[in-house]
């Protein structure tokens, strides 16, 4: 009687979504969707649904095929019911056998492999996309000051590089627990460490090849940067243990993160060549590589930045020359190829350079900027303790 109540519900559910347009052709689809809303819409405690729908909304992107195998494993061990009959293919196992169409069809039916963003993702995306665009767009030939130009191409640069900016904030998550599950501020959070290191370990890029190839943009020069993206995300939490946890740092894997860093301008820059049917200009691509060296970042949350990391290698004292030495070196790289390029491409970048300049608050004769070496932080554990006690004063005052 119980198992027939509980079919009725599912067929009065099944008929709600009919009149409401969310059912499609497929009956098993359907009934786990009819199942799916009848259990989000029972009572669990004091929760409200908009309660219920933002924590859905959060968990999502992190229900890989990976974490879903680990999850019916556990749950086959935990029951004992390991020949229950339960033979279903899981999503994961199904993709490494289809082509990529059909890849791309079942990646639209299964939402914890469809490469999705957030909405905050887009929005903290867009300063990015806007630097790409007003930086970028001219080696390609593209007036950045008519809107058709920057229309055309966004859906797919917006896309992408929202998707890899929403991947980079789950690695820097990551980074806030280097002990074990012990955040940097002494709080644990386990079990959501867990789910976010069986996701980024997970080929979490893939998802977004697919999307790419079955749009005819994936060429194997955008698939390396995006496995250089992975790179770098593993040598960041690689660094940033070793800088809290007090052990070595090689300056040749130091090195190695600087240059893969900005992996994704050139994930988008490349995808600007496919959009656009063009041929690399490989020269460009070495200019703009040079011109995204990137010096500092926060260290509050444990993120990777070069001078953090020289001060563990060289010491406090002799860190800021070893920097400038870098910088140096690569400044000398940045004039010789600027003096390669196309005499008003070159004027047109030096232009925009002393605009971001400007913009940033700066203020500089040299009209692409001056380099400023960063206070040095020795304990980084009691800077991060004298601002948390700072935060709780102002706070509670």
């Amino acid at each position: 009687m119980e198992e027939l109540r509980k079919l009725e519900k599912v067929q009065r559910m099944l008929e709600f979504m009919e009149s409401r347009g969310v059912s499609n052709s497929d009956h098993n689809s359907n009934r786990f969707l009819a199942n799916l809303i009848l259990f989000f819409i029972e009572p669990c405690g004091d929760l409200a649904m908009n309660d219920k729908c933002c924590l859905l909304s959060q968990l999502m992107p992190t229900l890989s095929s990976a974490f879903l195998e680990d999850a019916y494993q556990h749950h086959l061990v935990t029951t004992e019911q390991e020949n229950s009959g339960f033979q279903q293919s899981l999503v994961g196992n199904a993709l490494l056998r289809c082509n990529p169409t059909k890849e791309y069809s079942l990646l639209q039916s299964c939402d914890e492999n469809t490469a999705m963003v957030r909405l905050d993702s887009m929005q903290m995306a867009n300063s990015t996309l806007e630097d790409f665009c007003r930086s970028y767009f001219m080696f390609h030939g593209l007036d950045v000051s008519k809107p058709q130009s920057i229309f055309k191409y966004l859906p797919i640069l917006s896309f992408t590089e929202s998707y890899i900016y929403q991947l980079d904030k789950m690695n820097e998550k990551l980074l806030q627990t280097p002990n074990n599950g012990k955040s940097v501020f002494g709080e644990k959070d386990e079990r959501g460490t867990g789910v976010l290191v069986s996701y980024i370990s997970n080929d979490p890029v893939r998802p977004l090849v697919i999307i790419l190839e079955h749009k005819g943009l994936l060429t194997e020069r955008i698939r390396e940067e995006l496995r250089h993206g992975e790179e770098y995300w593993a040598l960041e939490r690689k660094l940033c243990y070793a800088l809290i946890n007090k052990e070595e740092i090689l300056v040749e894997d130091v090195m190695k993160a600087i240059h893969l860093k900005s992996f994704d301008y050139r994930v988008l820059n490349l995808l600007l060549y496919q959009l656009r049917g063009a041929k690399v200009e490989e020269l460009h691509m070495k200019f703009l590589s040079i011109s995204e060296f990137l010096v500092e970042d926060d260290v509050l949350e444990n993120n990777f930045n070069i001078l953090r990391m020289f001060i563990q290698i060289y010491g406090a004292s002799t860190a800021p020359a070893m920097l400038a030495k870098c910088i140096s070196e690569a400044e000398d790289k940045y004039e010789t190829l600027l003096k390669s390029l196309d005499p008003q491409l070159s004027l047109s970048y030096q232009k925009r350079c002393a605009e971001a300049t400007k913009e940033g608050g700066k203020v500089s004769e040299h009209p692409l900027g001056t380099w400023s070496i960063p206070t040095v932080i020795q304990d980084e554990e009691l800077y991060r303790l004298k601002l948390k006690s700072d935060r709780c004063f102002y706070l509670n005052n």
